[in-house]
């Protein structure tokens, strides 16, 4: 899937931009220069078109902001990534130092940028947007990203620019597993450890994607396509611009697999930036397996483990249904049971179940625990069956679907899944009009 990163100097809306696009209020807008200094990131779609997009910090250089020189560069670290740059400039302040010295960078980068003018809020203030001319960077778009004045053109033109999406040379109806994670966390130790055996049996395949590099493992009786993030930087110390940067290579691995394996440190626990690259995974619908790295190195007692897979679940809820393996790759202790787990994973991610198993096993659940009467209406729901996607889907038809709430969707969901194998895959849950 291909990346738009929103570039610009501080406070011409980038933000505001942002949160139009993704279609929801993710990244925080304020007045205060340099507000955004974490990065965001989400999926947007335009025309059936879906692309992820980064909303990058305001790039600066002498100001008073002690993030200054981390912002600077994961600004450059998105231009370097990303397919199509969104360059925001504001149309009331014209052309400032900053503007200029960004412009000189994005047209050397020989990456396709296209020039927004923001802020644009009436047809008066189109005749100050010729001036950004100057810059070099083609036609400007007149935009307001509050209004979503003139965003329309811009997303056409977007998706226009975006590279045509590719399919591996290799059509081949095998599981495609990526190792995604934190950097230092031992990504590289467990591709090593998985294909640095015996070179005989890989098979390099082209990539879906510039980023990564897919391999063919196939021993042990385990056949599939490892997505290695080879483009992720070596250990040393983890900085700032370093978990942007892996961030970005996740989305691109993410989005390619069928199963992710997510790699945590097991002294460092769940922290923030893993909790983002699993909402990544859940959000793309995709197969998890967790591998806690580094177990040799905890010390332990009576239930360290039990303990630590019951942190993990809390911090991972409401789908915390995801199998949890604690390994340590540089003694290769559970490296087999990795590789079976998530080939389990894949096939569950596959599984279909009859209509006529699904009825008998869930109408008598649901009709000994219906969902709460609304508004003294009661719901009733008589028939479900599973859609065909390619991820598990299930609609379950009922004469009210509006008043079914979510507990209620979990409830059933967590009855499926008593039932049937799918620790480590979404389920999708929808309610229609019988």
């Amino acid at each position: 899937m291909s990346i738009v990163a929103i570039v610009g100097r501080p406070n011409v809306g980038k933000s505001t931009f942002f949160n139009r696009l993704v279609g929801m209020r993710k990244a925080i807008v304020d007045h205060t220069a340099g507000t955004t200094r974490d990065r965001h990131y989400g999926k947007s779609d335009w025309n059936g078109r879906e692309f992820s997009v980064i909303d990058t910090g305001g790039y600066a250089v002498n100001s008073d902001d002690v993030f200054e020189d981390e912002i600077r560069r994961q600004v450059l670290l998105a231009i370097e990534e990303a397919d199509v740059i969104l360059f925001l400039v504001e149309v009331s302040t014209g052309i400032t130092d900053l503007d200029m010295a960004m412009a000189d960078i994005l047209r050397r980068s020989g990456k396709k940028v296209l020039l927004v003018v923001n802020k644009v809020d009436n047809n008066d203030l189109i005749y100050g947007s010729h001036e950004f001319y100057s810059l070099g960077l083609g036609d400007p778009y007149c935009i307001s990203a509050i209004s979503g004045s003139g965003t329309g053109d811009l997303m056409d033109d977007i998706v226009k620019a975006l590279p045509a999406e590719t399919k591996p040379e290799e059509e081949i109806d095998l599981p495609k597993i990526a190792i995604i994670g934190r950097p230092n966390v031992g990504k590289s130790s467990m591709t090593n450890a998985l294909l640095g055996e015996e070179r005989n049996i890989v098979t390099p395949i082209a990539g879906t994607t510039r980023d990564s590099v897919l391999a063919r493992y196939n021993k042990f009786g385990l056949d599939f396509l490892l997505i290695d993030t080879a483009g992720l930087r070596k250990k040393g110390k983890v900085t700032e611009d370093l978990e942007f940067y892996s961030v970005m290579r996740s989305i691109r691995s993410i989005e390619s697999s069928d199963v992710c394996i997510l790699m945590l440190d097991a002294l460092q626990g769940v922290e923030a930036q893993d909790m983002n690259i699993f909402n990544l995974v859940v959000k793309n619908k995709k197969g998890c397996v967790i591998v806690v790295n580094k177990w040799d190195t905890v010390e332990k007692g009576t239930n360290t483990m039990k303990e630590y897979t019951e942190m993990i679940k809390r911090k991972l809820a409401p789908f915390n249904d995801v199998p949890i393996i604690f390994t340590s790759v540089i003694n290769k202790q559970r490296i087999m049971d990795v590789l079976k787990t998530a080939i389990r994973v894949y096939e569950s991610r596959k599984r279909v179940i009859k209509t006529s198993e699904l009825n008998e096993y869930l109408l008598p659940i649901i009709e000994e625990t219906p969902p709460p009467a609304t508004k003294g209406k009661y719901i009733r729901i008589k028939y479900v069956t599973q859609l065909a996607s390619p991820t598990p889907a299930f609609a379950f038809f009922v004469n009210l679907p509006q008043y079914v709430r979510d507990p209620y969707r979990r409830f059933l969901e967590n009855k499926i899944r008593a039932k049937w194998d799918f620790s480590g895959v979404p389920i999708q849950i929808f309610f229609r009009q019988k």
